[in-house]
């Protein structure tokens, strides 16, 4: 059993579909973050608002950012001092916290095949949890339509991040947080 904040094993996929939004209606926003702290209070802000069936699409290279970010946005939910290691081997990592949905972070690096991520029990997470997705592209056609996208980009200086934030309308607020 899986402690406050510490990864659990995953359970077994069961059958649902995430709900897709259809008005069309959407927010963006390109964020320039100075440092890792303003990279991990955007993190934070977007984990104060997430709800069950959210799902948080982190794109970008090689060290842009997405880990950090996924890392902060969990923390920010326990005690922030929660280990949170990278699922790039284990693909997926879950996280209970009292009170709030279980939060997958799936790191699709090292997938093979979109169809993959059914073992992962991606299902389970649409229909229970709030999904963090690092490498999102590589299960393009299957992401639900009103997934938050977060692209980050290298900025001017080392520290800095670019982010570019799209998604449904409802997130206007917490962007402009």
């Amino acid at each position: 059993m899986a402690g406050q904040g510490t990864p659990r094993k995953r359970r077994a996929c069961c059958p649902a579909k995430p709900k897709q939004n259809k008005t069309g209606a959407m927010a963006r926003r390109v964020i320039d973050l100075a440092d890792e702290a303003q990279t991990a209070r955007l993190a934070a802000r977007i984990a104060a608002a997430a709800r069950t069936r959210d799902t948080i699409a982190l794109s970008g290279p090689l060290g842009s950012g997405k880990t950090s970010f996924a890392r902060a946005f969990i923390r920010s939910l326990g005690n922030g001092d929660e280990d949170v290691p990278s699922p790039t081997f284990t693909l997926v990592q879950t996280y209970e916290f009292p009170g709030r949905p279980t939060v997958w972070h799936f790191d699709l690096y090292r997938l093979e095949a979109a169809d993959e991520i059914y073992e992962l029990g991606i299902e389970e997470a649409w229909a229970d949890g709030i999904c963090l997705i690092e490498w999102p592209e590589r299960i393009a056609a299957l992401l639900p339509r009103d997934r938050l996208d977060i692209a980050l980009a290298a900025g001017e200086q080392p520290q800095q991040r670019r982010a570019t934030v799209t998604g449904p309308a409802r997130w206007d607020a917490v962007l402009d947080g």
